[in-house]
């Protein structure tokens, strides 16, 4: 297990070895890995107990970094004005999935959440990485929330391969999630 008293270019190399890094969201600690890593995110699950059936979130640093997993040819002109100009900022959006998105990303879905965000040290992370990451709760499935750093270490200790340390966004409730295509909201 490492300490991030260091810049977040160590914990793009646990990244790269497709390792799980615990990190700052906007408003809680997360878990991440390379989404294109297929044991990375295997492995994210078993530490989270997270059924591969609900499907992640990508929390990335700009829109570009998720082309590869929406399929941003369904979205309508309409939406997008909505979905950007809420960017980059605490609103996850469930848009239409790439047909390439693994379903090790997507679970039960035809569609996949993402985020761009405007947490400083992720989208470092997300830029450094060239890519976006996992991104779910720090906490096993159904407990609560980590809002610490040391609360993560305590929880998951050497099952994550790097813990970045740097202070959460400020926000006071994890981001919000819409469903790109309806408006309907998922989590206030």
């Amino acid at each position: 297990m490492s300490e991030s008293t260091i810049s977040p270019a160590t914990a793009v190399d646990a990244l790269q070895q497709g390792g799980v890094i615990v990190y700052p969201t906007e408003a809680v600690f997360g878990l991440g890995c390379d989404p294109d890593n297929q044991a990375a995110v295997e492995k994210l699950l078993a530490i989270k107990q997270r059924p591969v059936e609900k499907g992640l979130i990508l929390i990335a640093d700009n829109y570009g970094q998720l082309l590869k997993y929406v399929d941003d040819a369904k979205l309508p002109l309409d939406k997008r004005a909505d979905i950007f100009s809420q960017w980059p900022g605490a609103i996850t959006w469930v848009m239409p999935a790439a047909k390439s998105t693994p379903k090790w990303l997507t679970g039960q879905f035809d569609s996949i959440a993402v985020r761009v965000t405007n947490h400083p040290e992720v989208k470092a992370l997300c830029q450094q990485f060239g890519k976006p990451l996992v991104s779910t709760s720090a906490n096993l499935t159904g407990q609560p929330t980590v809002m610490t750093l040391s609360q993560a270490k305590q929880e998951f200790a050497e099952r994550v391969d790097f813990y970045v340390d740097a202070p959460l966004g400020g926000n006071s409730q994890p981001s919000v999630i819409k469903d790109a295509m309806t408006g309907q909201i998922f989590r206030g």
